[in-house]
Formats: structure tokens, C-alpha cells, sequence
């Protein structure tokens, strides 16, 4: 197999790895000699197989049709209509998010007046849109999305796990529903409320009063009896 500066695939490899070994007790790895002989494209991944297969295609089996549906109409009514419809579909939803403008639009728009992205442009440029989306889940984690709740960039980008970035948009839709600041567009009962604290106080002489009430947990002996019991030492009575 030829490369596109006319050597040969096999001896450039090797040719690669004969520098790796040579200069690696100066450590120096020769990365970029790789690279260029050797261009790696994330789009240029092959099909799974086995095991790998198997695993992606039960992580597949995650995504909600039906929520797509949802969430689509929420950052339609959030962002308004110069965002566009993606085509249905799961393919359809990674390829109208995954450059990181739609994302970046919705999150300013659930921040209000104090918008966290501050440039949003278009690029086909890879790292461009990688990085959209990382601005993207920084703003998410700071307006309350856990780290549990987060996607990955590439589960988006490469279509890894678009039920991870379905899980991600619903609660950010859930926050922004329990938050009720005036920035939520849409229906409220798109998405459930999260649920919220309510802390509350007591006085010094209710925490003591407490201390002497045994809790259910430790059993109870309200009720208890011995009406009708037997003495000790007496046989049963049957009868018929």
C-alpha cells in the first residue's frame, strides 16, 4: 500500500519504530513522524466486531425514539426556529448536534442575559466542533448537570452512545424546569422536576425530646398481653 508522500506503508511503520526504539531513552516519541506519514482520521474507524459489536450494539439499544422526539421539540421552542429539524432518527439527531452550535444555543438560552458561550460559529473543522461541545458540557456541569449525567465528546461526535447525550439533554431540560427563572420555553411536563431540599430546624429542647423516644425501628410493646395464656408447666388444651 502506497501513502500519499510515495512510500511504502510496511517500511514506514517500521521505519517509525525504529526511531521510537532508538531514541527512547531520550524520550523523545516521534509522534508527529507518525502522523505524517500515517494521517488518522476519527471519521476512518472500521466496523466493530465480537465482543465490541456486541457491547455497542446493546449501548444502541438504550436510545429513546420517542424521547428524540421531545427533546427536538424543546430545543426547537428554546432556540426558535433558525436552528432548523434534524432528519428522524438517531443518525439524523447526532448530525444535527455534533458540531456544537445547536448545543451551544440552547445552553445560552437557559442562562438568560449572562450567556456562557460567548462566539458561536459554524466550522467543519473537527477540533472546532469538539470543542463547541466541550464549552457546551462546561456550561451544563456549571448550570447543574452532574458528572454522572454528562456525555462524552465522543459518544456525540462519533455516535458512540447517543442515549448518554439523551440522558444529558433531560436533565438539563429537568433542571431548567426545577429552576423556573424564566428562562425554560416549552411545556413543563416535557420534562420531571428534580427534586429539591427542604432543610428544616429544630430547637435544642425538641432534639432532647427525641432522645428518649425509642423509634419503631427497635420494636414496640403497645399492645402486648398475656390474657390468655397458660401457666408454665400446664398442657395445652384442645378442644374439639
Amino acid at each position: 500500500m502506497k501513502l500519499n508522500n510515495g512510500g511504502d506503508l510496511h517500511s514506514t511503520a517500521a521505519w517509525c519504530l525504529f526511531l521510537f526504539q532508538t531514541d527512547f531513552r531520550h524520550h523523545k516519541l516521534y509522534q508527529f513522524e507518525l502522523s505524517y506519514y500515517i494521517p488518522i482520521s476519527m471519521a476512518n474507524k472500521g466496523p466493530a466486531f465480537g465482543l465490541s459489536r456486541e457491547i455497542q450494539s446493546k449501548i444502541d439499544k438504550k436510545y429513546d425514539p420517542e424521547l428524540e422526539k421531545r427533546l427536538v421539540e424543546w430545543i426547537t421552542a428554546q432556540c426558535g426556529s433558525a436552528i432548523g429539524q434534524p432528519e428522524p432518527g438517531k443518525t439524523g439527531f447526532q448530525n444535527w448536534l455534533k458540531d456544537g452550535c445547536v448545543l451551544c444555543e440552547l445552553i445560552n438560552s437557559l442562562y438568560g442575559a449572562n450567556k456562557p458561550v460567548k462566539k458561536i460559529a459554524k466550522s467543519s473543522m473537527v477540533f472546532k466542533q469538539m470543542e463547541l461541545i466541550s464549552v457546551f458540557l462546561d456550561a451544563a456541569e456549571k448550570y447543574g448537570v452532574t458528572q454522572t449525567d454528562k456525555f462524552q465528546t465522543v459518544d456525540l461526535f462519533e455516535g458512540k452512545d447517543m442515549a448518554a447525550v439523551q440522558r444529558t439533554l433531560l436533565t438539563l431540560g429537568s433542571l431548567a424546569v426545577t429552576k423556573n427563572d424564566g428562562n425554560y420555553k416549552g411545556d413543563i411536563n416535557w420534562f420531571p422536576k428534580k427534586s429539591q431540599e427542604n432543610r428544616r430546624d429544630f430547637s435544642e429542647e425538641q432534639l432532647n425530646e427525641g432522645k428518649s423516644v425509642i423509634g419503631l425501628q427497635m420494636g414496640t410493646n403497645k399492645g402486648a398481653s398475656q390474657s390468655g395464656m397458660t401457666g408454665y408447666g400446664r398442657p395445652r388444651q384442645i378442644i374439639n
